[in-house]
């Protein structure tokens, strides 16, 4: 397939998306059943930015004409080891493949095992050539490249495995978020959806808070009142509960509202349910401390005017573009040089 080919597929399967698929409900159901963190609406939203971010047809190729993308003879096999924390979020990964000319072998996750070959079964019958573009397989072997996302644990076990080969390979990250105190209502609202779409669990979410000392969260927690229904979930209710008792018990210090518990700790990556925060005394020094831990963040949600920073605005964590890649790691100029 030539690119136009390759970008009208993506295309269609964006159109697809939007419109209405019973059996694609009915996928959705299959994998609520199969894990429970991944409810039918969570899975819609993925669907829906997925659609609107990544296949718009004027998205497409305003971003890959930046790049210089060869009609491979001879198309390099990419393996990718697909992240389970959110539904499709290994999508961005696929397409950059088969958008570059490569051909994707594909290691699900158990996680989300349903969703992903569902739309490549879309995109087959929009165009029969793009089987040769994804294979989905249960174990890695005869590749080209790969590209893996885990936790710091396992990034260590793909270090060694892939580490031969040309490789993307991706830890743990969370995003923060920045206050200063001057920020109105519907900014903090909209922090609100940083915090708890798909219940926290992304490398996009933010599970810490920066305000300036003496900061009062008390408005921020009457705000985020509008996320309770967060709390209806069985498992976001358990994890809600057990870090509540650990506080408790610990007789650590803490703040509550409906859904969250705001804890200070000097720590990124907060549990399920729990939202860290620091106070900051300058804001220079602030910006020195998250450029020497850029590595722990994924992004910065803040006011442009509080900090000079890249940032990403309150309530657009959780809707990358094209250009958002996953750690800051440019994952289509790396495709295009293998």
């Amino acid at each position: 397939m030539h690119l136009h080919e390759r970008i009208n597929a993506l295309t269609a399967l964006g159109e697809h998306l939007l419109g209405e698929d019973d059996y694609l409900r009915a996928v959705m159901h299959r994998t609520y059943h199969n894990n429970l963190w991944f409810t039918p609406a969570n899975q819609e939203q993925a669907v829906k930015a997925i659609a609107q971010q990544f296949l718009d047809s004027e998205k497409l190729q305003n971003w890959l004409s930046q790049y210089e993308i060869p009609e491979p003879d001879a198309p390099k096999t990419v393996g990718l080891v697909m992240a389970g924390n959110l539904p499709l979020v290994g999508f961005h990964d696929v397409m950059c493949v088969f958008a570059a000319g490569h051909k994707a072998k594909i290691k699900l996750s158990e996680k989300d095992a349903y969703l992903l070959p569902y739309l490549l079964k879309v995109l087959e019958k929009i165009d029969l050539h793009t089987v040769a573009y994804f294979e989905i397989a249960d174990r890695l072997h005869d590749l080209d490249a790969t590209i893996a996302t885990g936790s710091n644990n396992t990034a260590r076990y793909f270090e060694a495995y892939f580490g031969n080969k040309p490789h993307i390979i991706r830890k743990n990250r969370n995003a923060v978020a920045v206050l200063s105190g001057a920020e109105t209502d519907a900014e903090l609202l909209a922090l609100g959806s940083d915090i708890f779409s798909y219940f926290g669990m992304g490398c996009r979410n933010v599970s810490k808070l920066y305000a300036p000392r003496g900061y009062d969260f008390i408005p921020l927690l009457e705000l985020l009142t509008e996320y309770r229904e967060v709390v209806l979930h069985d498992k976001y209710k358990n994890n809600f509960d057990y870090n509540l008792a650990l506080c408790m018990l610990s007789r650590e210090p803490y703040l509550m509202g409906n859904g969250i518990v705001l804890i200070e700790n000097a720590a990124i990556a907060s549990p399920v349910s729990c939202l860290y925060y620091e106070f900051y005394d300058s804001i220079t020094d602030l910006e020195a401390e998250l450029n020497n831990r850029s590595a722990e963040i994924q992004c910065i949600v803040a006011n442009a005017a509080t900090i000079a920073l890249s940032v990403v605005p309150f309530g657009k964590a959780q809707q990358p573009g094209l250009e958002d890649y996953a750690d800051g790691v440019d994952t289509m100029a790396f495709l295009t040089k293998l």
